[in-house]
């Protein structure tokens, strides 16, 4: 029984290699109508928060005046909409529609005395057109908390009374400001309207109305304002699911705000029910608009401009970003006295040779309203799943061999019983293990099957030669491209395009491979029995431990927790690093990781080369590990074209090559150097 199964574990080893690449032929297809898909969508839009606008009018002598002129500045530099909110009284007084006053405020202006036990809010409509307009929406307003409001006047300018404190009154949401959109409108602005989930109790019937306004607006997509969207609630989705409808019935969608600290709650129930009409967007903070505000010198400022502008650009090529928001504050200059903004500085990022518009245009890519991604989905991926399905369970079986070959025929069968079961149990989460298992063993497999082939050399003495180190690299490299192609295949879905499903397990996949190989290397690498490699580890977990020993444990952590640190969107660089990676950025328009062709790749192949003779070189190739496992980490960074990550991989593989190369050169260079000048 155990003698058949080996011999069939044994014959399984070539029509299982032949099963991966007939998973790779089935997968190119999808990975081909994926790029389509990213293709779909060219169309890129500027929105500037009208709000942030307004409150910058209120420092200046002529607000309205500073509104219209700031307009003007802004069509010229190519910022096209802007981003309306739910209103407020705090808002309208901005616009100069209304007057605010406190009970005590109305007291002094009518000279007439009110209770003392009266904390109400007293509203004036500056302009007699702006009353018929803002006096309904602000009474609906009210009237859905359950306050009372009434008419108020002063000296014939009519008013309300709303029987709420003035700072809460203040900020309760009421209707966007049709007066406002109307004129932004008649000016040639396309409007992006804010919606939160703060107007409650939700109605049906007031969002239908208020959404059919916004249509004849000409608004076409929603920004959520909040944690929360329109219609969510904890306890049911009933309201969710009408907000979709209305949202469907008037062709409005929805923008996916990125790099937020915590999803908006009911965003992807949302974005489903509309068919994903979903854009991404990228949000550019008060925070970031401060570094602009002119403190700096004119160099330092700048070069500010230009960063922010890089910034705009590679947002929009590298993350498929299709809407840029802009934020913008005013800013007390104590020294001078005044207060600033960074506008001018914004408009200066976005226009002239070096603006990001006209660098987002050279790209291929145009300005206008943005819209979503046409989805391409064949009926023929059906089957190309079904392939791809079996040849991931034989990666991580091939992976499991390489270890323990008796093992190989039965990992691959339970491998495709308990694949089964979990689609079965859940399509999503089976996607997600099996695109993590694949990316944590094809880069480990490419590595393992580098040393068995650098230590063949070694071992057959074969003559050292740059060419066959290179050639190393890209056999390596191709390996670790099918956990690529597998990853693309498993997880080809809309949602992971807009990143409301990621990739998971980023720190396991920067971690395992690493670990898997070094373990080969120093426990698998040679022919041995189970119970020789059980001794060969009982030696080393028995073996006496020294200072030394405690100390570069010490560094190996911290080199790990250092090069963990550095991984996902949250990982830091010094300012040296983002200066050369704005360098390489400018320079070849699209930036190779650092870690693979300056380090990883270099090491590799200079390993590759010394292996021949060395033995010990091949833990060279083992720190190459690191680049390959960065090839599938690019690659599983879903939101990025793949055109975008191919050229990113293939420039690493390329400078990693001659850097390697010459490491090579200086190599030999100092061996002839030892071997004329050092005595042996």
């Amino acid at each position: 029984m155990i003698r058949t199964y080996l011999n069939w574990n044994r014959r399984s080893l070539k029509w299982i290699w032949w099963l991966v690449i007939l998973g790779v032929l089935a997968t190119l297809p999808v990975v081909y109508e994926r790029i389509k898909t990213e293709r779909t969508a060219h169309q890129v839009e500027f929105v500037f928060d009208y709000r942030d606008l307004l409150e910058i009018s209120d420092f200046k002598t002529n607000p309205r005046q500073f509104v219209d002129n700031q307009l003007e500045k802004m069509k010229a530099s190519g910022i096209h909409a802007l981003a309306v909110y739910e209103s407020t009284l705090n808002e309208l007084k901005l616009s100069r529609r209304i007057e605010v006053f406190s009970s005590h405020e109305a007291m002094a202006l009518t000279q007439s005395p009110i209770s003392p036990n009266e904390n109400f809010t007293y509203i004036l409509f500056s302009e007699k057109d702006a009353q018929p307009r803002l006096q309904p929406i602000i009474e609906r307003g009210f009237a859905r908390l359950g306050v009372k409001t009434r008419p108020w006047s002063y000296k014939n300018q009519q008013g309300l009374i709303i029987e709420m404190g003035v700072d809460e009154a203040s900020m309760k949401p009421l209707d966007p400001d049709p007066i406002t959109m109307q004129m932004l409108k008649e000016k040639g602005f396309h409007l992006v309207v804010r919606l939160s989930n703060r107007v409650q109790p939700f109605s049906a019937e007031d969002m239908d109305r208020l959404l059919s306004s916004l249509h004849d607006l000409g608004v076409n997509r929603i920004i959520v304002d909040g944690l929360e969207v329109p219609g969510y609630s904890s306890e049911n989705n009933k309201n969710l699911l009408e907000m979709g409808r209305l949202l469907n019935k008037y062709h409005i969608g929805l923008a996916s705000i990125e790099m937020l600290k915590e999803p908006q709650k009911g965003f992807s129930t949302l974005a489903k029910e509309i068919n994903y009409n979903v854009v991404r967007l990228h949000s550019f903070t008060e925070k970031d608009g401060e570094k602009l505000n002119g403190g700096n010198d004119e160099a330092s400022l700048q070069s500010l401009i230009q960063a922010a502008a890089d910034r705009f650009v590679l947002a929009v090529t590298d993350r498929n970003i299709r809407m840029v928001f802009l934020n913008a504050k005013p800013y007390k200059n104590v020294d001078k006295g005044i207060y600033t903004d960074p506008l001018n500085s914004i408009y200066r990022s976005l226009s002239g040779p070096d603006g990001a518009l006209n660098r987002i245009q050279h790209a291929g890519f145009t300005l206008g309203p943005a819209k979503p991604m046409v989805v391409y989905h064949a009926g023929w991926q059906k089957i190309s799943k079904a392939i791809l399905f079996a040849s991931s369970v034989a990666v991580v079986a091939l992976t499991i061999a390489a270890f323990f070959p008796q093992l190989l025929l039965f990992c691959f069968v339970a491998g495709l019983a308990g694949s089964a079961g979990l689609y079965v149990l859940s399509s999503s989460v089976y996607g997600q293990l099996t695109a993590l298992a694949v990316g944590i063993c094809a880069p480990t497999l490419a590595i393992i099957l580098a040393i068995r082939t650098a230590a063949g050399g070694w071992a057959g003495r074969r003559a050292p030669s740059v060419l066959y180190s290179i050639g190393l690299l890209i056999r390596t490299t191709l390996v670790s491209l099918i956990g690529v192609v597998f990853i693309i295949g498993l997880l080809n879905n809309i949602t992971y395009f807009l990143v409301l499903e990621q990739y998971r397990g980023v720190s396991a996949l920067h971690l395992v491979p690493i670990v898997l190989a070094a373990a080969y290397l120093l426990f698998f690498h040679h022919e041995a029995s189970l119970a020789e490699r059980w001794q060969k580890v009982r030696r080393l977990l028995l073996t006496n431990i020294n200072i030394l020993w405690v100390v570069s444990a010490a560094v190996i952590v911290a080199g790990i927790m250092y090069y963990l640190s550095r991984t996902g969107n949250e990982g830091q660089a010094s300012s040296l690093e983002k200066y050369f990676r704005s360098f390489l950025q400018d320079t070849l328009k699209v930036r190779p990781r650092t870690k693979e062709f300056l380090i990883a790749h270099p090491l590799f192949v200079l390993g590759g080369y010394l292996a021949v003779r060395y033995k010990n070189a091949l833990y060279l190739i083992l720190a190459g590990v690191i680049g390959q496992l960065s090839i599938v980490d690019t690659f599983a960074h879903l939101h990025t074209p793949v055109i975008i990550s191919l050229i990113r991989i293939t420039y690493g593989v390329i400078f990693g090559a001659v850097i390697g190369a010459i490491l090579i050169g200086c190599w030999k260079l100092v061996s002839r150097g030892w071997r004329k000048w050092v005595p042996i």
